[in-house]
């Protein structure tokens, strides 16, 4: 059973966002690599405490775990499911660790210098409802930008490998000091003294490689999943930035989908109807056969439960929703005339309106009475 994430932080669930910002900044300087080197434990706590800082410090991923806690995280949205790296760490929440740590926060967990990040690639991924059922693995090619393993690279003589330069200006309130990102090395600390034939002005090469995705059951139209390093890498050997899969569905001939609960509208004979059947109906992974009572009208809906799709906040599974439709014959025989006009004549058989003391139109006008 995976911590509570108040418990790691050491805060109530009543913390303000400062409390819960100030918390997560004593933890990451206790456990911070920098001053734990080679500790495993360490490391394990301070991943802990930047997972929970990540949902807690958004109102709307705090809202989302007060109220189901950690199973409004599975199946791989946000970092709550599956933890966070330190490339993820830095790049995200390097700036609350302040000047603890030299005034940078990764180049190696205790180099100083700030560690760039690589732009992101996206891709689309089109998924059958086969496939979602059960969750798939694809292979996709993307082509990256990745660092040629010939460049190589000095010091930035512009912010002595800090990737920061620091502006001091006089206020009312006295001298300020003020940093920025270097603009010569944008943040890297390194500056290109050999740049391979073929290569851009980073140093940098297109090539093409073959991503696996792990793609998990029950995702959905318009859902983001998130690969982490395989987007464009980020000269001077900064953090890889991510692979981001938009997921599209397929339109399916026989189910639609509503979230969790997929729709099959199932076609019925008047005899069948009539007299009652057992019927078999396909679902995605094979067959059900379900028994329909004699004298079943058009448009009830069966529903048979567990037999949709997987919630991807791990609740179970949807519905299938049987809905029955009665086909009338458009051409009959002599013989099926006459059985239907004997039906037709059988006051028994024909159904009759309700009846009421009171009129359709009286009904109508005490509606707006």
């Amino acid at each position: 059973m995976k911590e509570d994430f108040y418990d790691i932080l050491g805060v109530s669930k009543n913390a303000t966002a400062a409390e819960i910002k100030k918390a997560y900044r004593k933890k990451a300087i206790q456990f911070h690599p920098d001053k734990n080197p080679d500790n495993k434990e360490a490391e394990l706590n301070f991943k802990k405490a930047a997972e929970a800082y990540e949902i807690l410090s958004n109102a709307d991923k705090k809202a989302r775990y007060d109220q189901y806690g950690h199973a409004a995280f599975e199946g791989g949205q946000g970092f709550g499911g599956g933890g966070m790296n330190m490339d993820d760490i830095f790049s995200q929440f390097g700036d609350i660790f302040g000047s603890a740590f030299g005034g940078g926060f990764g180049g190696g967990f205790g180099g100083g210098q700030r560690r760039t990040k690589g732009t992101n690639l996206r891709i689309r991924v089109k998924l059958t409802l086969e496939e979602v059922l059960n969750g798939v693995e694809k292979k996709v090619k993307v082509r990256r930008k990745v660092q040629s393993p010939d460049v190589s690279y000095t010091t930035c003589n512009s912010c002595q490998g800090s990737g920061q330069t620091v502006r001091m200006t006089n206020t009312i309130l006295g001298r300020m000091q003020t940093a920025a990102t270097c603009n010569t090395c944008s943040g890297s600390g390194q500056s290109i003294s050999h740049r391979p034939k073929g290569t851009d002005a980073q140093g940098m090469l297109v090539e093409e490689e073959t991503v696996s995705i792990k793609i998990p059951a029950g995702v959905e139209e318009g859902m983001q999943l998130k690969v982490s390093g395989k987007g464009n890498s980020a000269p001077g050997n900064g953090i890889s930035g991510d692979l981001i899969v938009l997921i599209e569905e397929h339109s399916h001939d026989t189910f639609i989908r509503e979230g969790s609960h997929l729709h099959h509208d199932l076609y019925i004979s008047i005899s069948e109807a009539a007299l009652g059947v057992a019927k078999e109906v396909e679902m995605l992974d094979g067959k059900v056969r379900i028994k329909l009572e004699p004298g079943i009208q058009s448009g009830k809906t069966l529903r048979l439960r567990g037999k949709g799709l997987a919630d991807l906040n791990g609740y179970g599974k949807g519905d299938l929703l049987v809905h029955i439709n009665v086909w009338t014959p458009k051409t009959l025989n002599r013989e099926q005339k006459q059985f239907f006009q004997r039906m037709l004549d059988d006051e028994n058989f024909v159904p009759k309106p309700e009846k009421s003391d009171k009129s359709f139109f009286e009904k109508v006008k005490d509606m707006f009475a």
